[in-house]
Parts: C-alpha cells; sequence; structure tokens
C-alpha cells in the first residue's frame, strides 16, 4: 500500500521508511529535512502546522504513520511543541480522515502519564494521564483527538506510547540531545545550566575538574537512575507490526525494551567501550526510577525486542 511516514527523518522514521519500502509498498515522507532519495519514495519538506503541506503529504496515502514530533523541555519553546505536537496532529488526523486511510497510527510516549512519576510499578496503559511537561501534553491532547476522530468519523487507529529511543551511537555520543545529559557529566552540567537548575548545578559542578567524565545519576539516597531505553530498530519494527496487525486496529500500547535499565549498569558499559572515568551524583528532587509494560504489545503484535542497553553499546563501538 501506499503510506505516508511523517518524521521520515527521524532516528525510527527513517528505519520505517525503509522497512515498508523493503517489503514493496510506497511511501510519502514528510519532514522538515530531507531523506535521501529511495525508489519508490516520495516527500513532503514542511512543517505539521502547515495545512497546505499536510495536504499534499496525504495525497493518495492509503495508511498514516505519524512520527514526527517538535521533542523540547523548554519552556522557551512551549508555543513551538504545541504547534507541532498538537495543532499539526489535527491537521494530519483531518487529512486522514478525509482520506478515508485504512489506518492511523499515532507515535505518543510514556511523557502522558509520566512515566517519571509513576503511581505504580510497571507503568501500563491502564496508568492515569498527568503529564508535567509541554510535550507530555501535547502528546496527550494528540491521543484525545485521535480518540475524537476514531468516535467522530470512524478512523482506525493504534497509539504507541514510545518508551525513550535512541540510535544506539548515540549512547556513546557526549553531545547527543540526549544521551549526552543522561550519561556524560559536563554534557549534563551544560543542559542544567540551560534549563537554570542552580540545585542541581551545586551538585554536579563540583564534580567537573575539566576532564571528560562518564555520570552515574542517582536520587538523593543514593539509588542509581532506572528508566526504559530502546533501539530505534526494535521501534521501527514494532511500528510497522501496528501498521498490520487485525488485533492491534483501534488499541494503546506501550512499546519498548522488556526491563529498565539502572544507571549504573549503563555506565558500567560505557566505561568499557570508553574508558572514561566515573563519578556519580545525587540529584535533588524526585528520583527517576521506573520501568514500562510491554505486555500488550507482546500479545496483541507479537513483540519481541532484540536489543538490550549493553548490546546496544557493543554495538555502537564494534570495529567497522
Amino acid at each position: 500500500m501506499h503510506v505516508l511516514v511523517t518524521g521520515s527523518a527521524g532516528r525510527v522514521g527513517r528505519r520505517v521508511v525503509d522497512l515498508l519500502l523493503a517489503r514493496g509498498d510506497t511511501v510519502t515522507g514528510f519532514d522538515l529535512n530531507p531523506l535521501a532519495v529511495r525508489a519508490g519514495y516520495r516527500e513532503v519538506v514542511g512543517a505539521f502546522e502547515d495545512p497546505i503541506a499536510v495536504g499534499r503529504a496525504c495525497a493518495d496515502a492509503e495508511a498514516v504513520l505519524h512520527l514526527g514530533a517538535y521533542m523540547s523541555w523548554l519552556p522557551a519553546h512551549a508555543s513551538k511543541v504545541y504547534d507541532a505536537n498538537a495543532t499539526g496532529t489535527f491537521h494530519l488526523l483531518a487529512a486522514a480522515a478525509a482520506a478515508n486511510v485504512r489506518r492511523f497510527v499515532f507515535a505518543s510516549t510514556g511523557e502522558v502519564h509520566p512515566e517519571v512519576r509513576p503511581r505504580y510499578l510497571p507503568v501500563d496503559e491502564s496508568h492515569p494521564r498527568e503529564p508535567t511537561s509541554i510535550y507530555g501534553l501535547s502528546k496527550l491532547l494528540g491521543e484525545e483527538m485521535v480518540a475524537f476522530f476514531h468516535r467522530t468519523r470512524a478512523l482506525p487507529y493504534v497509539v504507541l506510547r514510545y518508551s525513550h529511543t535512541q540510535d544506539a551511537t548515540e549512547l556513546v555520543d557526549r553531545d547527543s540531545f540526549f544521551s549526552g545529559p543522561r550519561f556524560f557529566l559536563r554534557s549534563k552540567i551544560r543542559q542544567q545550566r540551560e534549563f537554570g537548575n542552580t540545585l542541581a548545578l551545586a551538585e554536579l559542578e563540583p564534580l567537573d575538574d575539566g576532564r571528560e567524565k562518564l555520570l552515574i545519576q542517582c536520587a538523593e539516597n543514593g539509588t542509581p537512575y532506572r528508566m526504559t531505553i530502546a533501539d530505534a530498530r526494535d521501534i521501527a519494527e514494532v511500528t510497522v507490526m501496528a501498521l498490520d496487525s487485525s488485533r492491534a486496529e483501534n488499541t494503546t500500547m506501550f512499546v519498548g525494551p522488556d526491563d529498565a535499565t539502572s544507571f549504573d549498569v549503563a555506565v558500567a558499559a560505557l566505561q568499557k567501550a570508553t574508558g572514561l572515568p566515573v563519578v556519580r551524583a545525587r540529584m535533588p528532587g524526585p528520583p527517576v526510577n521506573y520501568t514500562t509494560s510491554n505486555a500488550r504489545a507482546r500479545e496483541l503484535l507479537g513483540f519481541r525486542p532484540k536489543w538490550n542497553f549493553e548490546a546496544m553499546v557493543a554495538d555502537a563501538t564494534r570495529p567497522r
């Protein structure tokens, strides 16, 4: 079939495009950034909040995989997050409903709960949704709009709540937007300065002697942070599964690894790969310690993740 993939130049989107083309589908990509030309692939370069560009992207689409989003947690970017993720999703849903697409797959996030403030563990699809970030709010609004278009326009859908997702190579990149501040001390300090988080800086800055170091972030009681971290290859695979499965139609599910990764285990793998020294920091505020359940995706889609954190790091650092 002909599939529209938004966020086609992103870490998941570009892999989804390749999977679809490899099995014989034709694909339209929709992103602010172009992707290399491929046989069976056309592209619309534009913004989600531009209804004209959205209409061009949806032309002839039989299914939509809405994977693209504007990701930021800075207050100054709140309107950009809302415009792209809420307004843009509305335009896309309206165009998809008008085109009578067979399925609309929406990439949401655990931040709709948010999983970092769990009422119980593992966090599952029934957990209350009470986002605390503008990004989580924008995705919650997207989920509600998907449900609205299903009720009012009979638009078939699947909502996938992605776990935190990385390319394996990002895990060893101190300049990565996500993994840099998560595992590298000086990247974390730069991030917290941007946020203006003086309490965190008081803990982190004394650890910086000018050399790059790996960082184990811990709760105030010394327990290492723990969270689910998914490989983009697994997430691309399960996204295509959601496009095809009749059992998944009109459902919401978490997709991610089978278990969470403790930051002491993660940093041990990174230290083995990089040789960098390691420091520990007791971070102020509520601890990050959660896991999410992929049981529904395993049951309905037959999803079996292939990559854990250690395997991702080993793959990222193996000789090419």
